[in-house]
Order: structure tokens, then sequence, then C-alpha cells
């Protein structure tokens, strides 16, 4: 952890109140600022439900632009698959199935949101900001996957959270994490932050309210991270951070654990919750029915994630699987040897179906090593 002599503030507003941040980018393009507004991402929650209305765009809940600062890319159901770069054992699959009741429906880098701001491009594999596609809303606990690219000098200020599971999974670059808990432990003139970089992942329950930054300060390189929100199992909770470093070595030779449920549970007591002692140990606790792995996968190689990852407690699943833009496109997978769903970079996957205990084999079909996240939930 390191300490500077800057003052970090943040405003406090009604959760009904549009919050208007200035954004500065550091795009050439520009020196003026880009006004962007946010709002507290929660509204939905405090009205006494997690999901989205399905009915009504308005009800999407995160941070939106302008409508005329918006550049949204109206997504696409289609994607082009025919690649230059040769997909390996495509003619030879010696694999059969093994989930043999597992629907698998690839979820296409083209169908997912995106907006690119200049100082931001984003892509969203369900409904968030003001792109909003019903058939993406989100899968059991798993409410947002973002893939973001952040260029230096810019991020996102201090903005409120609350009731939501929030992490993020750097890829590449380095991002600096500010927080209202590291204020409240040291003071109000205190500046202290968390720097992650590769390999690092950062965790922040919501719960009652908390105000954090994720800033770009690094002076010239993009930050490349993924961050993804889980609904957890009740509401109210303690605001808490954490983040840890998962070597890359390590997921070299199989699928690592991320996170996995606080062991004490939904009841976990004020002093459990201070303890925050995960279900699988060296993972970070998550306040739901909830896994999170990670692996780094050799072309041709294959890992194997067992559902459930014998910690969970809901036996039927849902598995999310996916592979990063991280290869220039020469990355490939393919999923309980189904040659239907084999995803390319930024693709997705739905695994519907399954049981814990159930095995998932990925297998890397590209010419490059295949990064993928595994996202498991009740």
């Amino acid at each position: 952890m390191k300490r500077s002599i800057l003052a970090l503030s943040f405003l406090v507003v009604p959760i009904s109140i549009l919050i208007t941040i200035t954004i500065y980018s550091s795009s050439s393009s520009s020196s003026s600022s880009s006004i962007y507004n946010y709002t507290t991402a929660l509204k939905s929650a405090l009205q006494g439900t997690f999901s989205l209305n399905k009915t009504s765009k308005s009800s999407i809940t995160q941070i939106t632009t302008s409508s005329s600062e918006s550049t949204a890319v109206a997504a696409t159901t289609s994607t082009d698959t025919s690649s230059s770069e040769p997909m390996l054992n495509a003619a030879k699959n010696t694999m059969s199935k093994t989930l043999y009741n597992a629907k698998i429906t690839p979820h296409r880098s083209g169908a997912r949101g995106h907006s690119d701001h200049g100082w931001l491009n984003t892509y969203h594999s369900f409904s968030f900001a003001n792109w909003y596609d019903p058939r993406f809303d989100r899968f059991g606990a798993l409410r947002v996957l973002n893939e973001d690219r952040v260029r230096a000098n810019s991020g996102f200020p201090t903005h409120p959270h609350r009731d939501f599971e929030i992490f993020s999974y750097i890829l590449s670059g380095e991002l600096t994490h500010r927080d209202s808990t590291m204020r409240g432990a040291k003071g109000d003139q205190s500046d202290l932050f968390y720097r992650m970089h590769r390999g690092d992942v950062q965790f922040t329950t919501g719960g009652t309210g908390i105000a954090h930054s994720e800033m770009n300060e690094h002076r010239s390189d993009t930050v490349h991270f993924l961050q993804i929100w889980a609904i957890p199992w009740k509401r109210g909770l303690t605001p808490r951070y954490h983040t840890r470093n998962f070597p890359e070595e390590e997921k070299r030779q199989g699928f690592v654990k991320i996170l996995s449920p606080l062991k004490a549970g939904e009841d976990a007591t004020a002093a459990e919750e201070k303890a925050a002692e995960p279900a699988i140990a060296g993972t970070i606790p998550i306040h739901a029915d909830f896994v999170m792995g990670a692996g780094i996968i050799a072309p041709e190689g294959k890992f194997e994630w067992k559902v459930g990852a014998d910690v969970t407690s809901a036996t039927k699943r849902k598995v999310y699987v996916h592979l990063p833009m991280t290869k220039g496109g020469k990355a490939k997978i393919r999923l309980d040897g189904r040659d239907d769903a084999v995803l390319e970079e930024g693709d997705g996957a739905f695994v519907d179906a399954v049981n814990a205990g159930d095995k998932l084999v990925v297998e890397s079909v590209g010419s490059a090593e295949a990064e993928v996240v595994v996202l498991d939930t009740a």
C-alpha cells in the first residue's frame, strides 16, 4: 500500500439524484474534459429487487452517458467466424462430450454491447449503461461482465455503489483503486490506494454503501481488465475490500480458484464477516453461491473445471465461460468437445443444466495460449 499527500474527497448524495462527474481524458484529440452522467447503479436494489425490469429500458441502473455524448454501438447477433488463424484439431476432434444433459449457448463478441468514449473502450456481455438486451439480463447471480480498456491518465472518478459484489480482474496495465473504507480508517485527509497489475484481483462488497474510484494513473499505458458484478445473497452487508495476486505460473497448471463463498455463509456473525474466511483457502470470499476460476491454456492443451468446486450449496448450477481479447484473435477454445461450442476472443458461453460435481473440459484450439475465466453460479 502506498501513501500520497493528495486528499481524496467524495460527494454523498441521495440515490435518486443523478451524479455528474467530470472525467478528464488524456486523448490527444481534445484537451477539454468530457462530462458523463453517473447513476448510483443501485436504484432497483433499493426498491426491493436486484433484477432489471425487463419491460423498461429506463430501469437499467448504472453508468449512463448524456445523449449528446453517447457513442454506444448497436449490438448485433451475428459474428464473423471466418479467420485466417487455423483451429487446431478441428478436423480430428477425438474428444466426446461428457456433459450429456448440458446446454451450451455461445455468446458471441459481436452480440455484446459496445461503447468507445475515447478514454474508455468497453464491451458489455450483459445489459449495462445505455445498452439493453433482454436476452442478456443476468445469469444466476452474475449480473455484469464488462471488458474494459482505459487510457492513461483517465478512468472512473469517485462514485457510489451499494448491494453488489464488484471485482476487477487485471489483464494488462495498472489500475489504481481508492475507496471510502480506506479514508474512514485513516481520516478524511488521507489518500490511501491500491495499485494493481496483471494477475491482481480487487474485490469490493458494496453493502450499505461505498464510494470508490478506479483510475489508470500510468503516464502512457492503457489498462485492460474485466469488471464483474455479482448479486449478493442479501442486502445491507458491511462494505469491505480485498485484493490478492494470483500467479500466472499457477494458472498455466490448471484452473486457479479466485473467488469462493464466505465460509460462514449467509448468516455469518459480525466476527465471521470481519474474519472473512473463504470456503476455499487462498481465494477471496464473496457473499454469494458463486465461484470464479481462471486458467491459461497452451495450444492443444485442456483444463477441466469441476462444477461447484466442492464448496457451493446449490446442486443445480450455471457456468459462464469468457475468453478475453488478449491475443489478437489467435486464441480459441472448445467446450465439452463440441464443435458448435468453439469460442473466439471476446466470446463467452452460457453452460446451463449442469450439476455440482460435473466436469467441464475446456480445450485450447487456437494458435496462441488462451486465458479463460470461469464464473460458476447458482
